[in-house]
């Protein structure tokens, strides 16, 4: 077999891919190159003569899967939208993904943007770097003291929208710091022991979290259906002290009206790591508000998740050329009921 690995990868896991196949490694961020016509990267498939595709960023649609010759086909992702799963099931590919890989990265980023707007951070460095302040008098003092004045998270109400696996590591976080921890999730149950676990409440309607909370943070699954869950209707529900947090995805919330709203100082600040228009620059209109840390979507991104999504990968790979059922598989129907039943029988 042969391998073509367009995402990043640690070198433990190129390693232990090895042992199965021959893999050419062009890492993206190495050769900075997205395949976003899939009839470029099916010819090159074609010319390798790769049977294994593993990549994270790039489109394989159904005209690829069509024209090539793929026995497993693997995403670094949580989801794997750039995969046309329909096509792949036709053609009977195991199609491997890797949920929640960036889970801790991601609480990690959320709970730094709390913190960040907790204590002003960014304003902070802001003023001081400018080289307009001079502390000359008890007055000057006592005024910067003043004005860089926080608030302790562990003495506020935090409202989570989305208890999947990132807002869960983010209520798991906060136990930590003693907040009190509301959750809003149509899928999740009152008997679900990962509330009780984090002392969280579970309300049933939006709007209360929204009223109730001094941090909003958004954990949504990126779904049509939840576009613009945060809308200016919920925007205008929070506190004039609160600050609001989103590490998900922007088309969740009404953009424009949070700029508004922070335009118009109706809430304190926001820590934004997700925006409509990307990459982020230095034109990003958010970057105007000293009150708001604004960070290029990369809250998912650290060298320890690259190492999760390879291990992840490799080893569902492993199991695949072994004849059983991965653990993470987007489409476990093209298996056969002889893997499903030896699976079922071990347990």
């Amino acid at each position: 077999m042969k391998a073509l690995v367009t995402a990043p990868f640690s070198e433990e896991g190129l390693a232990l891919l090895k042992k199965y196949m021959k893999v050419t490694y062009e890492n993206w961020r190495e050769t900075n190159k997205i395949y976003t016509d899939s009839r470029e990267l099916a010819e090159k498939i074609q010319s390798g003569g790769f049977n294994v595709l593993i990549v994270e960023g790039d489109q394989v649609d159904e005209e690829l899967i069509n024209k090539c010759d793929l026995k497993i086909i693997a995403s670094c992702r949580g989801n794997p939208i750039n995969i046309d799963i329909d096509a792949a099931t036709r053609k009977r590919i195991p199609v491997i993904y890797t949920p929640a890989r960036n889970a801790d990265a991601v609480a990690d980023m959320t709970i730094a943007l709390m913190l960040a707007q907790a204590r002003h951070l960014t304003e902070a460095d802001r003023v001081l770097k400018s080289g307009n302040i001079k502390i000359e008098s008890e007055e000057g003092l006592t005024a910067m003291l003043a004005r860089f004045a926080g608030v302790e998270i562990g003495l506020r109400t935090v409202g989570i929208i989305g208890f999947g696996a990132i807002g869960y590591r983010v209520a798991k976080r906060l136990t930590g710091f003693g907040s009190r921890i509301l959750i809003y999730d149509p899928y999740v149950k009152k008997s679900d022991p990962r509330v009780k676990e984090v002392k969280g409440k579970l309300v049933t309607k939006l709007g209360e979290l929204m009223k109730e909370s001094d941090f909003v943070t958004v954990h949504v699954a990126a779904v049509p259906e939840a576009e613009k869950l945060v809308s200016k209707e919920m925007i205008d529900l929070m506190k004039p002290t609160a600050y609001f947090i989103n590490t998900a995805r922007a088309f969740l919330t009404d953009e424009d009206a949070l700029y508004e709203a922070l335009r118009e100082k109706r809430i304190a600040g926001a820590g934004l790591d997700v925006f409509l228009t990307e990459p982020v620059d230095s034109s990003n209109r958010f970057l105007e508000f000293d009150n708001v840390t604004v960070t290029p979507h990369s809250g998912g991104d650290t060298v320890d998740v690259i190492k999760h999504h390879s291990d992840m990968i490799v080893k569902d790979i492993e199991l695949v050329i072994k004849g059983k059922k991965p653990n993470h598989i987007r489409n476990p129907e093209v298996l056969s009921k002889s893997i499903t039943k030896r699976k079922a029988a071990k347990k």
